[in-house]
């Protein structure tokens, strides 16, 4: 069966999923999303019995319709190989009443990986199927994760190029040191003088820039994205919720039809999404439990219907999730009004001329199966230490918080449905507040320093990414405002 994408903010805008991939983003800032979710036709009981990458082939190739199966299996090969430290690839673990999913076990120790290690062969296969010559220009903002991923995922993969930007004082020194001492020769790394939100802002600004599409488009260039704004970002997401869950089956824990909740702590909104449209194809899930940082933009909408980002930006232990504007919302949005473009566009003009909109009583009814929660720093310490002392397992900072609010929600609601928690780093990324939150009294020296002591009081050995970059040269030292975006990127690609 095979179908469309469309975009968000205009119904006529449609792509088959090969060229929704190169696209990135739809015209008008709108987030291409498809036509139907098709029903995942093959029984729990199998997938159970299936590896990784055979249930990643069952997920994927029920969503991206226009690729081969020989196409998207190569794809997958590629992408799902011994750059995992775990040959589970996402092993699930249970502690503190619930299944830790462990999705930092690839090349750069975060989540991201699960989908950036794939995206470079699927958006080469979909150039390829498409006739396209021109070079693809991976254009990215990251608040810590993203940007390394999708370094390392591009790095002289021929025919494209990549530039990320981060905010320069808004991730940890280990986020930083992972990306500027990339040395892939395609690649660009630039810290920006702002928060993550002006460096989205300046990414889809210049994505919706026409005139510089067709000035690139003389030069030889395209740009596409790495966030999971990129409907190939998203797709592979939904594949480790399925696969999960078929763990949890496998191991006499739940039967198949049985309902999970899911709690993952979010930003962006992406890998929420992903969960959510896993339940589209007939994942159980009775709760998807959002869990927000001290910037609780997300847990004000869930609680009042109401997005505004006019509020503080708020610097936090967990930098990944500091984001006021969360892309990928409006994915939701969209499908709550009733796929209704028209509506959707209204919304996120809104947001863009007011930085606020409110949705309807009726779209309100849309998110029962939604629950959000947010957690402090203080609670995120709390959280990490009391973990640890149960069973010595460490918990980074972005896992805390959907720990924190995973306790929240059984103590409102006395549900006691199996959960399963998105864990989407490792502690080594962020060693200094989890030392400090452990003992604070180790937490003296660099974060290097640091890291050797994690090891210590972990007995989880130091992973190959971190040791790979500790004396590792800087290759990247641009800084730049944010209205100098465009400039360096042109400077970059020499035109």
């Amino acid at each position: 069966m095979s179908f469309l994408y469309r975009s968000t903010r205009n119904a006529d805008e449609t792509a088959t999923a090969s060229e929704a991939i190169l696209k990135g983003l739809a015209e008008n800032g709108g987030l291409f999303v498809p036509d139907e979710i098709p029903a995942l036709d093959i029984s729990f009981e199998d997938l159970a019995e299936m590896n990784y990458q055979e249930v990643a082939y069952e997920v994927m190739s029920r969503m991206f319709t226009d690729f081969t199966e020989e196409e998207l299996k190569k794809c997958i090969e590629g992408a799902y190989d011994s750059k995992f430290d775990t040959e589970l690839i996402a092993p699930v673990k249970y502690h503190h009443g619930a299944y830790i999913l462990e999705l930092f076990h690839g090349k750069t120790i975060a989540f991201k990986d699960m989908a950036l290690s794939i995206l470079p062969y699927l958006m080469t296969t979909a150039a390829k199927k498409n006739n396209m010559d021109k070079e693809i220009v991976i254009l990215t903002a990251t608040s810590g994760d993203t940007g390394k991923a999708a370094l390392a995922g591009f790095a002289d993969v021929p025919g494209t190029r990549i530039a990320v930007f981060y905010p320069k004082n808004g991730v940890s020194p280990i986020q930083e040191k992972q990306m500027v001492t990339e040395k892939g020769s395609n690649t660009f790394v630039a810290g920006i003088t702002g928060n993550f939100d002006d460096a989205q802002t300046g990414v889809k600004k210049m994505f919706s820039d026409k005139e510089l599409e067709k000035y690139l488009d003389e030069k030889g260039f395209r740009f596409s994205s790495a966030n999971s704004i990129n409907i190939g970002r998203l797709v592979p997401q939904m594949v480790y919720y399925v696969y999960s869950y078929t763990r949890l089956i496998k191991a006499g824990t739940v039967k198949a039809g049985d309902e999970i909740n899911i709690v993952v702590h979010t930003g962006n909104f992406g890998n929420i999404l992903a969960a959510y449209y896993a339940s589209l194809m007939g994942l159980p899930v009775k709760k998807f439990i959002c869990a927000s940082n001290d910037n609780k933009v997300l847990y004000d909408f869930f609680t009042t219907g109401k997005y505004d980002r006019n509020r503080d930006f708020i610097l936090t232990s967990s930098p990944s999730m500091d984001i006021l504007i969360s892309s990928n919302l409006e994915r939701l949005i969209y499908r709550i009004a009733g796929n209704d473009a028209e509506k959707n566009s209204e919304l996120m003009k809104s947001l863009a001329e007011n930085g606020s909109y409110e949705i309807t009583d009726e779209m309100k009814k849309n998110l029962f199966h939604f629950y959000g929660n947010f957690a402090t720093m203080d609670e995120v310490s709390e959280t990490i230490k009391k973990v640890y002392d149960e069973d010595g397992y460490v918990l980074d900072t972005h896992t805390a918080v959907a720990v924190k609010v995973f306790d929240k929600y059984k103590e409102e609601t006395g549900d006691n449905t199996p959960a399963i928690i998105a864990s989407t780093a490792s502690p080594y990324k962020f060693a200094r507040s989890v030392v400090e939150a452990i003992d604070s009294s180790l937490a003296a020296g660099d974060d290097f320093q640091l890291v050797d002591e994690l090891e210590k009081i972990s007995a989880v050995r130091i992973p190959a990414a971190v040791e790979e970059i500790r004396n590792a040269p800087v290759m990247h030292d641009t800084v730049c405002d944010k209205e100098e975006m465009e400039s360096v990127v042109k400077k970059f690609l020499g035109i």
